[in-house]
């Protein structure tokens, strides 16, 4: 459910927990009070925007144009593998890191690899193949184990990219969490999960704008444009509508109804036709929108632990230097509950990530051929508001909670919990 944001915090005491390091997750929904800080452009942007990042590029290279490079054709390789080891149900296959200031995709791998699996791979990328002591299928059934084991008592829960173990969140520590799991836990503590223009859009609806629950009144963003059985239908979050619930952008034109809903991925479909393009936007120090335009969607692609992504909720606006941290979470939502097929994710440089009304807006990853197009990789799911909070950025700034971590559902898992078959191209 969309409850209105509260401006403070709630004991921890009343926070449901998340299993990676405790933080108290909160759900991005925003409440009814939320207008725009600055005026946004009415209707379609026209514009096509290139993404300019302007922090510093990271390990050594040249622009971030390069280092997109390379990280496609890292996720390019990942990708054949992850597929290839997922036909086998006794693959040893634990875990891929995709860094491009390694210069090295990392395989991690329980027992030998397949040389053809590899050699494929290192045709395409640096690649090296490195011991596991566990396979990611074992370490998902020990995760299982953990969550029916201790409950709330967790707040994130998944496999190692390493496959030493899992990672586990929460927000006091977890004592024999070792014992539970039946594999090495790694505990992080102090970690929360927190249900966490584009204000006046028009159909075909594109990702990154603001919707309104005309049930609740609690304000969220659209992401990317799928397929439901062949129709185009708008992606979002879960927690923020219930069936039938009726959708409006903020001007009060309708755009449907929620006709599909999946709490345990946390995604739902509005019934209002999509488009296969987002908005974005560039931001000034201060946090205040510079310009507005809109990208091609191109289409869908994983996020491998070690990539750098971009996020695009209608309230935060764009906001990049954001690295995958961990993969095939399991969160344990204050509010909501169990989300599965979660992305953890850090803004390197401490600033804004995504925050409130932000739900259901899109993550992507730019396309490094053409920087005027991205590729969908995820959907906002959680904010850590208890233990990363920082100041907001984009349209609305008072009385709003943001953070440098998040949470969002793969794209994959996230459409394949609505029925959705693909995502809707520009």
């Amino acid at each position: 459910m969309i409850r209105p944001q509260p401006t403070t915090r709630r004991p921890v005491a009343l926070l449901r927990r998340v299993a990676i390091t405790a933080v108290s997750l909160a759900l991005l929904a925003a409440g009814v009070a939320a207008t725009p800080a600055t005026a946004a452009p009415g209707g379609k942007a026209a514009a096509t925007g290139s993404f300019v990042d302007s922090t510093p590029v990271p390990g050594g290279f040249a622009s971030w144009s390069e280092l997109l490079r390379l990280q496609q054709r890292m996720n390019n390789a990942a990708d054949r593998i992850t597929k290839v080891a997922q036909r086998s149900p006794n693959s040893g296959f634990a875990g891929i890191v995709a860094d491009p200031t390694t210069r090295h995709l990392q395989v991690y791998w329980k027992g030998e690899a397949p040389a053809s699996l590899v050699a494929t791979a290192r045709a395409t990328v640096a690649t090296q193949v490195l011991p596991a002591a566990y396979s990611q299928r074992e370490l998902l059934a020990a995760a299982d184990r953990l969550r029916a084991k201790a409950g709330d008592e967790i707040t994130t829960v998944g496999p190692r990219a390493d496959g030493a173990g899992l990672l586990v969140g929460t927000q006091d520590g977890l004592l024999g969490a070792t014992a539970m799991a039946g594999v090495p836990v790694t505990v992080q503590t102090k970690v929360a999960a927190a249900p966490a223009t584009r204000w006046d859009d028009t159909a075909p609806w594109w990702g990154g704008a603001a919707w309104r629950n005309a049930n609740t009144g609690g304000g969220c963003s659209t992401g990317f444009g799928v397929f439901q059985g062949g129709s185009a239908r708008i992606l979002s979050a879960a927690h923020c509508g219930n069936i039938n619930n009726a959708a409006t952008d903020p001007t009060g034109q309708s755009m449907g109804i929620v006709g599909t809903r999946n709490a345990g991925t946390d995604t739902l479909l509005l019934s209002g036709a999509s488009g296969g393009r987002v908005f974005n936007n560039s931001t000034a120090a201060n946090g205040d929108v510079v310009s507005e335009f809109s990208n091609q969607v191109i289409g869908a692609s994983a996020s491998q632990v070690g990539n750098w992504v971009c996020t695009s909720g209608a309230y935060s606006g764009t906001r990049c230097s954001i690295q995958v941290k961990a993969r095939n979470l399991c969160i344990n939502v204050r509010d909501f509950g169990q989300v599965c097929g979660q992305v953890q994710a850090e803004n390197t440089t401490g600033t804004n990530a995504v925050g409130q009304g932000d739900s259901g807006g899109p993550v992507e990853i730019v396309n490094s051929a053409n920087t005027l197009q991205v590729w969908a990789t995820g959907t906002n799911t959680a904010i850590d508001d208890t233990n990363t909070s920082t100041a907001c950025t984009g349209y609305v700034k008072a009385g709003r909670v943001c953070a440098w971590r998040f949470y969002y559902e793969d794209i994959f898992s996230g459409m394949a919990g609505v029925g959705a078959s693909g995502v809707v191209l520009g």
